[in-house]
């Protein structure tokens, strides 16, 4: 035997070991980490410019309080425990500049506007109780108040319109409670098992049939996770018009069909035996049916998506870039989540894109559900703006974002993650084309789009509203709704208005609207409004007359008057119309931005109605007329309570002015008829109840502007397509081999609730 082969084998034998040792040590190495930075750099003038629209700082809202404490002369009751006849602060809000003076200053080099601040009071301690606004500035310090409410509404606001406090929620609890349940205790005890913690409200709106009235229906439930499909079958109907709380009372009272003076009378049937008593299960606490705890075991994890190379967008103060695109952002006490400033390369597409309204018209068998109208604004679609759940609500690895607010309170609130903002891969191509014809060759995009999201939930209801940011320069703006579906207890001819959803749910049927003000400047202030459709011609064929040809063919008109621009509801509208600027492309065409509408809206209620002038803007899918200050918006939080006189009446909005090289606005209107079904249980989904409209690009460009993206994917059958400096993609596996940095989880929607909700729940 060689003397050298057992070193041979020994030498051998530890270069495996090291082979393999090394191959196991690379095995269970972790993939480095992702980058986290965002990887734009932003020029600061365009953040710093963008503060113009930004919300007020916690400081400045309370520095408001203090101005007004300090100089109205009058005492002011915190808000959250204030009685109809005290005075009190409603809400603190940006007061945004008028956009003369906001253009004069983005594009002229004019002087930044005075920052200011719109204080909504409620004098309920006056010989005359009334609704005042006050601007308050300047900001951070302020110095100055001035009465708006004049200018803005032609006269006071009266004090019957003011939107409900949550303190004023409290005390009709209170007051159904101590009085007027304590008028049918055997009733209550007997067939409810009262015990005064098992029961939960929701209200209706509006309060009455005629201006002046308050007068409101409370639904009774059960007090369980998702109470708002377990109705009990009592309703009971409170005057609260009053600003003395001892003299509220019951005005009606409605049992299981059957209709009563009030609580006295009710107790008196029964204990005669001359009521029919419809027994209702008593449910869990968690609502059985109704719970939302997850009811399979865990299983595989849902994909989660990421950024190998960091965000592609930034997010500074209240300014986001996005590749082309930046804008501004904020979130309005009563309208919510609204973009101004938004520009692509610079150029400025639009001033200001905001939701307006939130419109919900029910129909039922019951007193409360059938008549309720539901305007969301009223309540506050920014002030219940829910904290957002990573992962859930948005995409774990989103950019988060606080915001602040005032309302019903001395002191600002902070809502966590209230706001979120990221780019998403659709997982479809933006365009792409395979060729098998003459040439050999793919090329495509990803249709990754950036999103900035906020959900209010408002009572049962919880609307995810969209702006999403396309690369070929669209936009959309989109509304989902989802949350519990409101009901009514079931009895008689309860299914001639809506499903049965449990043994005695009613879901019942409703409409929803959402109204939109976009104000477009493409190329400019001046626009005009343009409509291209199609019509068939008949036409001999030139090569053989004896032969007959139909073809489309392109219509076009201008629509010069407000009245020619505003479209009902149903009504046939242009499938091409757009905001045309001053300015041509390279091809001869006007530059334009098209406005397509997403909607399968019920119907609007009945112009005959008595309160249809309040929601006039829901009888128009669209709507364009001249921009002006004195029409900020298409409808007015003191519309809920007293839509029978609104302070604002869009129809007057539409007077035929001339609309041609205007500054114009586009008022938009989507929604959709939903009638609860077994579905719905325990909730509405998203899928197929999103609505809402695209802003595109109409010869605005000489070409798509998407074809300066980076994100392009081109390769040629001469190519090798697995080549990383051909094909992008193939480069993944080494650019995207890395593990995203997952922040631990944390909810904090929970902590410091001091709000009452809006719509139940006393």
């Amino acid at each position: 035997m060689n003397p050298k082969l057992p070193y041979i084998l020994l030498a051998g034998a530890a270069v495996i070991i090291f082979i393999l040792s090394c191959m196991l040590l690379s095995r269970g190495r972790r993939l480095p980490s992702c980058e986290s930075q965002p990887s734009v750099v932003e020029k600061t003038g365009s953040m710093s410019q963008s503060l113009v629209f930004a919300d007020l700082t916690p400081e400045e809202m309370s520095q408001v309080v203090r101005y007004l404490q300090a100089k109205l002369g009058v005492p002011l009751v915190e808000a959250s425990r204030a009685k109809p006849s005290d005075n009190c602060i409603a809400s603190v809000d940006l007061q945004v500049p008028a956009k003369a003076e906001v253009l004069r200053f983005l594009d002229g080099g004019g002087a930044r506007p005075a920052r200011e601040a719109l204080a909504v009071l409620y004098f309920g301690n006056q010989a005359d109780p009334n609704v005042t606004e006050y601007v308050v500035g300047p900001l951070p310090t302020p110095v100055y108040h001035r009465d708006v409410t004049v200018q803005k509404y032609g006269g006071k606001v009266p004090y019957h319109r003011r939107p409900m406090l949550g303190s004023e929620y409290k005390q009709l609890g209170v007051f159904l409670e101590t009085v007027a349940f304590a008028a049918a205790p055997t009733f209550l005890k007997e067939v409810f098992e009262y015990d005064r913690t098992n029961v939960a409200f929701q209200t209706t709106v509006p309060h009455g049939f005629q201006s002046g009235d308050r007068v409101t229906w409370f639904v009774l439930f059960q007090n369980v996770s998702g109470f708002f499909v377990h109705p009990v079958g009592l309703e009971v109907l409170v005057d609260h018009s009053s600003l003395d709380i001892s003299q509220w009372a019951v005005s009606r009272v409605f049992y299981n069909g059957q209709y009563y003076k009030d609580m006295v009378q009710l107790e008196s049937a029964y204990v005669q035996g001359r009521i029919s008593v419809e027994k209702v299960r008593k449910a869990p606490w968690d609502g059985d049916f109704s719970s939302m705890k997850p009811r399979a075991p865990a299983a595989a994890l849902f994909p989660v998506q990421y950024e190998p190379q960091g965000p592609r967008y930034s997010v500074r103060n209240n300014h986001v870039l996005f590749q082309a695109w930046s804008f501004a952002f904020g979130m309005s006490v009563s309208t919510g989540l609204r973009l101004f400033d938004i520009r692509h390369k610079g150029e400025r597409v639009a001033y200001e894109i905001s939701v307006q309204e939130a419109l919900s018209v029910y129909g039922s068998n019951c007193p409360a559900g059938m008549s309720t109208r539901y305007m969301d604004g009223s309540f506050g679609l920014g002030r219940y703006t829910s904290p957002l759940v990573r992962g859930v609500d948005c995409p774990y690895l989103a950019t988060y974002v606080d915001t602040h607010s005032l309302s019903e309170s001395l002191r600002p609130r902070k809502g966590k993650a209230s706001l979120c903002i990221f780019e998403q891969n659709l997982g479809s191509p933006l365009r792409r084309h395979y060729s098998n014809l003459q040439s050999l060759y793919y090329g495509g995009l990803v249709n990754s789009a950036l999103v900035v999201r906020s959900i209010a939930t408002v009572g049962n209801y919880d609307y995810v509203w969209d702006f999403i940011f396309y690369q070929n320069g669209a936009m959309e703006g989109k509304v989902q709704a989802t949350g519990y579906p409101s009901s009514s207890f079931l009895h008689g001819d309860g299914l001639r208005y809506g499903n049965r959803l449990w043994e005695h749910t009613l879901g019942t049927i409703h409409t929803h609207f959402v109204n939109y003000k976009v104000d477009l400047d493409v190329g400019g202030v001046k626009n005009s409004l343009v409509a291209h459709d199609m019509a068939f011609e008949m036409t001999r064929a030139p090569w053989s007359p004896e032969q007959q040809i139909e073809r489309p063919r392109l219509t076009k008109k201008v629509l010069d008057t407000e009245d020619q621009a505003a479209f009902r509801l149903q009504s046939k509208m242009p499938r091409y119309i757009y905001f045309a600027a001053n300015s041509k492309n390279k091809w001869g065409h006007q530059r334009g931005y098209r406005i397509q509408i997403t909607s399968f809206a019920g119907d609007h209620i009945p112009e005959a109605s008595s309160m249809e002038r309040a929601i006039s803007w829901a009888r128009y899918q669209l709507a364009v007329t001249r921009r002006k200050e004195e029409e900020p918006t298409s409808t007015s939080i003191y519309n809920q309570n007293d839509p029978w006189t609104p302070t604002v009446a869009f129809a007057d909005f539409i007077n035929n002015e001339t609309i041609t090289n205007q500054d114009l606005v586009a008022w938009i209107t989507v929604g959709f008829l939903h009638v609860p079904h077994a579905e719905d249980v325990p909730n509405t989904v998203t899928v197929g109840n999103g609505v809402g409209f695209f802003l595109r690009p109409y010869n605005y460009f000489n070409e798509d502007p998407s074809v300066d993206s980076s994100d392009s994917v081109y390769f040629s059958s001469e190519q090798d397509a697995g080549a990383c400096g051909t094909n992008p993609l193939a480069c993944l596996s080494s650019a995207a081999a890395c593990a995203p940095r997952l922040p631990p989880f944390h909810f904090g929607g929970f902590l410091n609730l001091s709000l009452a909700p809006p719509l139940g729940g006393l």
